[in-house]
């Protein structure tokens, strides 16, 4: 059984900082890419960051300059450091990891973190 489980989410005031953190657990052969989406209340989900196994980086352009994505590939984590939060950051936010548990790789998704950016 393959788990991505993520923890650091909560309330914090405009200009403030979190840090998400996410790790995959199980049967687990490689993973690619790794990152964040986030769904706001009557939005879609959409994504914050990601990186690949090599390092490369993908940010959504509102998160630019504020957010790091990185990962710690021997511990199969990813963590997203968001400095500067804004009201408009306030979303429920999902771990992503694109990974082989066989011979094809498939997606699989954390449970969801809610973080609260009071104005």
């Amino acid at each position: 059984q393959v788990q991505l489980v993520e923890s650091g989410g909560g309330l914090v005031q405009a200009g403030g900082s979190l840090r998400l953190s996410c790790a995959a657990s199980g049967s687990i052969f490689s993973i690619n890419a790794m990152g964040w989406y986030r769904q706001a209340p009557g939005k879609q989900r959409e994504l914050v960051a990601a990186v690949t196994s090599g390092g490369g980086t993908n940010y959504a352009d509102s998160v630019k300059g504020r957010f790091t994505v990185s990962r710690d590939n021997a511990k199969n984590t990813v963590y997203l450091t968001m400095n500067s939060l804004k009201p408009e950051d306030t979303a429920v936010y999902y771990c992503y990891a694109h990974m082989f548990t066989g011979a094809i790789p498939e997606d699989y998704w954390g449970q969801g973190t809610q973080v609260t950016v009071s104005s």
